[in-house]
């Protein structure tokens, strides 16, 4: 039986209105919660308790609130680097591997010690803040000189490439800088910690137990040199050109393969400050599980926020809020399935700025 109207998908020819790719991002949001609370309804949850504690759990108060930020921090940075690459159709999906690697170089300035543990804070920092940077480009570079050279899929490449970061790691910190046996290395000494407001207890105790730290200063400046690069700067308009349509950038004169490789290698750095900032200011050693998949839910972020930077500052905190509430709420998979959710709505919902979808009458067939 055939209904009395269709869908008809038409390509757009005008420009996107502007508010519409907030919109659909907001209304992934929203429905990738009632999904989820579909889900849970449909296990004998009940949606509105467990969204209640949520948002108790996440904001209910100023060191929650810290925490979120804290979670956050990486996501900006991963977020940023994503955008960055994706605006020139670049699919960036390892930065989970570059944070790891970022966290690794940063590590050396320590383990070796690339400077005396004596140094003053802002050397070691300085030194380790670099380091990160640099083991985040080299990764990026692979696969960023791979695909402008021989042409070979970038996906493929940054994923496979996650894995091989992460045995690196495991390889050292469970052999030669390997704390009595354990999958961490030894606590780095203070000097190369990320000050945080705790450390102002003491003068004020408002900040007791606030784990905010430094890093979130990282990608907030972050953010607003990559805004100023894609929107006044020669490279940002030659990235832009380039995702939009190569052909004319090549007719142009841009040489797309250095450019290639240069958003990878600066999408790898922001990736390899996030795995630096992680280790210097939350858990203050190398360990085998640093991240709590930051690398791919930077993707999830870069989409969301429309490749944004400071929208990419918003839909963080989200996620942020989501890793928090996921370590007090049952089911414990509840924040990874509304991340899932998210992408795959977000993902889906690119057909609205692609196409305009009309209900048209079905007209009776002629006999």
């Amino acid at each position: 039986m055939k209904l009395p109207f269709r869908v008809q998908l038409t390509r757009r020819t005008e420009e996107i209105p502007k508010w519409l790719p907030l919109a659909t991002s907001v209304g992934a949001v929203v429905a990738a919660f009632i999904i989820s609370g579909i889900v849970l309804l449909s296990i004998g949850g009940d949606p509105l308790r467990v969204f209640g504690f949520f948002f108790r759990a996440s904001f209910g108060s100023w060191g929650a609130f810290s925490d979120i930020i804290v979670k956050a921090t990486p996501l900006i940075l991963i977020g940023l680097g994503c955008s960055l690459a994706f605006r020139m159709n670049m699919i960036n999906i390892g930065a989970e591997g570059q944070f790891y690697m970022g966290a690794f170089f940063a590590s050396l300035v320590v383990l070796v010690p690339l400077v005396p543990m004596d140094s003053p804070r802002v050397l070691v920092l300085s030194l380790m803040g670099v380091m990160g940077i640099l083991g985040g480009a080299v990764y990026g570079f692979i696969p960023g000189f791979l695909k402008a050279k021989f042409n070979v899929n970038e996906v493929i490449t940054t994923l496979m490439l996650n894995y091989v970061a992460v045995f690196w790691n495991n390889y050292w910190i469970f052999g030669k800088y390997s704390d009595a046996g354990f999958q961490m290395t030894p606590t780095f000494e203070k000097v190369a910690w990320l000050p945080r407001l705790a450390d102002l207890a003491k003068q004020y105790p408002v900040f007791s137990g606030i784990t905010l730290h430094l890093g979130v200063v990282f990608g907030l400046v972050a953010a607003v040199i990559i805004w100023l690069i894609l929107k006044y700067s020669r490279w940002g308009y030659e990235i832009n050109l380039i995702g939009d349509n190569p052909k004319a950038a090549e007719y142009a004169g841009i040489n797309i393969a250095r450019n290639m490789i240069l958003v990878m290698m600066v999408s790898g750095a922001l990736a390899g400050l996030a795995g630096m900032s992680e280790i210097t200011g939350v858990v203050h050693r190398l360990q085998e599980r640093i991240s709590t998949n930051y690398g791919f839910s930077g993707v999830i972020v870069a989409w969301l926020a429309k490749l944004n930077p400071f929208v990419v500052i918003l839909v963080s905190i989200l996620f942020g809020a989501l890793i928090v509430a996921g370590r007090e709420i049952q089911p414990s998979g509840l924040s990874f399935m509304i991340q899932g959710t998210i992408l795959f709505l977000v993902i889906s919902s690119d057909v609205l700025l692609r196409y305009r979808i009309s209900i048209v009458k079905r007209q009776e067939e002629i006999a």
